[in-house]
């Protein structure tokens, strides 16, 4: 049987991936699938960079705002949601196309991840977060370089989504994550193209730095202290995305306006060296590099050309450009 067709664009913040899909679509009948943890929760709009009105309603986009910020939500959730829609998709003769910078979440459906029922254990996750209320991240930090060396080396000290998960999966299993994601082959069950887009660090550095003032401007402090009106507690998951927590520090008093966007934009730079890490180890990846921003049309033709052959209208009907 014919595997589905699955167009997957990856890359760090600021580089480009929402300029590059939305042109993607002017050559080829795409639906995008956001690949961000975010976006799925509504009224965090400007800090998670959702594609415009505007642009929504020229390409259909999915995995936007489905739920509230105080609703759980999980990469097991994320996987079932969206491999549904790349079937859905792919049934009415389109390419589906997930869009993101969430590596695990992204890898999840692209290696077909199977997540057992001790991954969601709940019980165990609100003990790892009333440990990190009491005592902070670096109590969770210590704990997991103890049970899981390797998954400690890789998590940052204040990531206290990823450190609570290593922690709830050793423990519900009694082996480290690290070792269960060694396991994990890296095969598709799709017939897949990557392509990550990439750039020169201190031009993608600039880039982040002008996108927190253009969020800024746009009335990234106005969202944030919109949602703890709404009483939408910091401690959330999805209140730690990078933008809402270092606003919300200023907002309570803990850091002064210009330290709160320093450290954002600084949070940012080092998510985005994460981010290229993550994907780096990720095999099947055609890599574009896009320093040069004067030939964007040069790459997106390159782009163009990768899907093509990825996709030959033999065996792909949509493969006919549209341009």
């Amino acid at each position: 049987m014919k595997k589905q067709p699955l167009l997957v664009i990856v890359g760090p913040t600021a580089v480009g991936k929402t300029a590059v899909s939305l042109d993607v679509a002017k050559r080829y009948p795409i639906d995008i699938i956001s690949g961000d943890s975010v976006q799925v929760y509504r009224g965090m709009d400007i800090g998670s960079a959702k594609a415009t009105p505007e642009e929504r309603s020229a390409v259909p986009h999915y995995m936007i705002d489905l739920l509230d910020p105080d609703e759980p939500f999980t990469v097991a959730d994320f996987k079932e949601r969206v491999e549904a829609l790349v079937a859905d998709s792919a049934a009415r003769g389109r390419l589906p196309t997930i869009v993101g910078g969430t590596g695990l979440y992204i890898e999840s459906v692209v290696y077909d991840y199977r997540f057992s029922p001790a991954e969601a254990d709940e019980a165990a996750r609100a003990r790892w977060n009333a440990l990190a209320d009491e005592r902070g991240t670096a109590a969770l930090h210590a704990l997991l370089a103890e049970r899981d060396p390797a998954s400690a080396a890789r998590i940052h000290p204040n990531d206290r989504k990823r450190l609570v998960r290593a922690l709830e999966v050793f423990e519900a299993t009694g082996r480290p994550m690290s070792e269960q994601a060694q396991k994990r082959e890296k095969t598709s069950p799709y017939a897949l193209c990557m392509i990550g887009l990439t750039m020169e660090r201190s031009l993608l550095y600039e880039r982040i730095n002008r996108r927190v003032d253009l969020m800024l401007e746009e009335g990234l402090l106005e969202e944030v202290r919109s949602l703890l009106e709404r009483g939408y507690d910091r401690a959330l998951p999805s209140m730690q995305a990078i933008g809402y927590k270092e606003l919300a520090a200023y907002l309570e008093g803990e850091l002064s306006y210009e330290a709160a966007v320093e450290l954002l934009k600084k949070n940012t730079r080092h998510f985005a060296k994460r981010q290229l890490s993550w994907f780096r180890t990720m095999p099947q990846i055609h890599w574009v590099d896009m320093t040069d921003t004067a030939n964007f049309i040069t790459h997106l033709d390159t782009i163009s050309d990768i899907i093509a052959t990825a996709f030959p209208s033999s065996d792909y009907p949509f493969n006919l450009p549209l341009a």
